[in-house]
């Protein structure tokens, strides 16, 4: 098999990670998802320079590989740079908000394959349109 570097970002409940998993699987690739080096358990934030070192060490150990996440203050210009292929999932924000909503009642009080551990899926109320937006662009 040759290297594949595949980037896949979008929307916050586009898919990411659901297509990341799968062809992990069926490529036998190593697979990223950067929920889970953003987030300590309890939904406490990582600190840059130790999200830098566990991405950083990922690439360096890896000739393929898949991540999942937008995340643009973390090693994302070297994903950018590395990546054979990007993929960009561009849903209809109403898809996304109410693919995000399935996969809360889906997850309930426990952590996705995708997320930390200790990161229970929670639903985040949004009070205005701009807030729903920002949301489905840039993840909690």
């Amino acid at each position: 098999m040759s290297d594949r570097r595949i980037m896949i970002i979008g929307y916050s409940g586009s898919g990411k990670s659901t297509l990341a998993r799968k062809l992990g699987e069926k490529w036998g690739c190593e697979v990223m998802h950067l929920d889970c080096v953003h987030w300590l358990p309890g939904w406490k934030e990582r600190k840059r320079e130790e999200k830098a070192d566990i991405i950083n060490s990922f690439l360096d150990a890896h000739h393929s590989w898949l991540i999942d996440g937008n995340y643009t203050k973390d090693c994302y210009e070297r994903r950018l740079r590395e990546a054979t292929q990007i993929i960009f999932f561009k849903f209809p924000r109403r898809i996304c908000l109410f693919r995000a909503l399935k996969r809360y009642f889906q997850y309930r009080g426990k952590s996705r394959e995708s997320m930390t551990k200790g990161c229970e899926e929670k639903v985040v109320i949004l009070k205005s349109p701009g807030a729903v937006r920002r949301f489905l662009q840039n993840g909690l």
